[in-house]
């Protein structure tokens, strides 16, 4: 009988530890094929996320073009302004989203077209009088957060730009950027989890919530926000499908429309980080000091 036990046991024992190899190689091969990945798109990654980054800026700017005399009524009657007060507002806003979207692609001064977007983000907040709740945090700070990792990147390549030993002062407020950046960027997947009994919510939750923590930890970063950049953009594509709405129901499809460009900016972010990495702060790279 004891013989038995201690062979139940030895075979527990080998099927665990044969279960933790396995789940070992598959995270080591999935790191690989994320660094295989960045260095083989090293050239167009960060062109894709700038890109993604701003077109919901790029698409704001056309809707207000598109809907002007309706923006205008609506400042004038929500903030009962004069008629020449609203062109302005308006016109500050097309004009600076689109201007700093376009310097952000063509890499020009981007440092300081991302305080251009971020004036417009909190100037739109305070237009449209959006309270500050659970789901005005879910997608303001991820797009903060994404405007934080752009910054980031435009430190990289300007540092690229000279030779020389690293400065440990100057790379300190990009590794917080970065770090700062991470964490705002995976709340926006708080604006997609709905407390729900369904079998989609019963998968997502778990590995949304994980991958929520491994990112911005800094823990195996670069796998991690590239599962989350591929699950984001699945349910993006399944959640905000304006493309399938009549446009009759012009209401409704120009909801979804917003959702899906904002959801695409904050894929943007993701992409930004499977590009980056996860900078100073982070366990990743505490890793390498030991």
């Amino acid at each position: 009988m004891n013989s038995m036990t201690k062979n139940s046991s030895s075979i527990c024992l080998n099927l665990n530890s044969s279960m933790r190899l396995n789940s070992n190689e598959l995270i080591e091969k999935g790191e690989e094929l994320s660094e295989k990945i960045v260095r083989s798109s090293k050239k167009v990654l960060p062109t894709l996320a700038r890109f993604c980054l701003v077109s919901t800026y790029i698409e704001d700017s056309f809707r207000l073009i598109r809907d002007w005399d309706d923006q205008r009524n609506f400042f004038q009657g929500k903030w009962n302004i004069h008629y020449f007060l609203a062109i302005i507002l308006l016109l500050y806003t097309i004009i600076i989203q689109s201007i700093a979207s376009i310097m952000i692609l063509i890499r020009f001064k981007v440092d300081i077209s991302c305080m251009m977007l971020l004036s417009v983000l909190f100037l739109q907040a305070i237009l449209y009088r959006i309270n500050v709740d659970l789901s005005f945090l879910s997608w303001f700070l991820p797009f903060m957060g994404s405007l934080m990792l752009l910054y980031a990147e435009s430190k990289v390549e300007y540092r690229k730009m000279f030779a020389g030993l690293p400065n440990l002062e100057e790379n300190r407020p990009r590794n917080i950027l970065q770090l700062l950046g991470r964490i705002m960027v995976v709340l926006m997947f708080l604006s997609l989890v709905h407390f729900e009994f369904s079998w989609h919510q019963l998968v997502q939750l778990p590995i949304a919530g994980c991958l929520m923590i491994l990112v911005t930890i800094g823990y195996k970063t670069k796998l991690s926000a590239l599962l989350l950049f591929i699950w984001l953009n699945i349910l993006n594509v399944w959640h905000n499908c304006f493309w399938t709405i009549d446009p009759a129901y012009q209401f409704s499809r120009d909801g979804l429309r917003i959702q899906f460009f904002a959801t695409l900016s904050v894929i943007g972010g993701l992409l930004m980080i499977v590009y980056l990495g996860p900078g100073g702060v982070s366990l990743d790279d505490y890793k390498k000091s030991y």
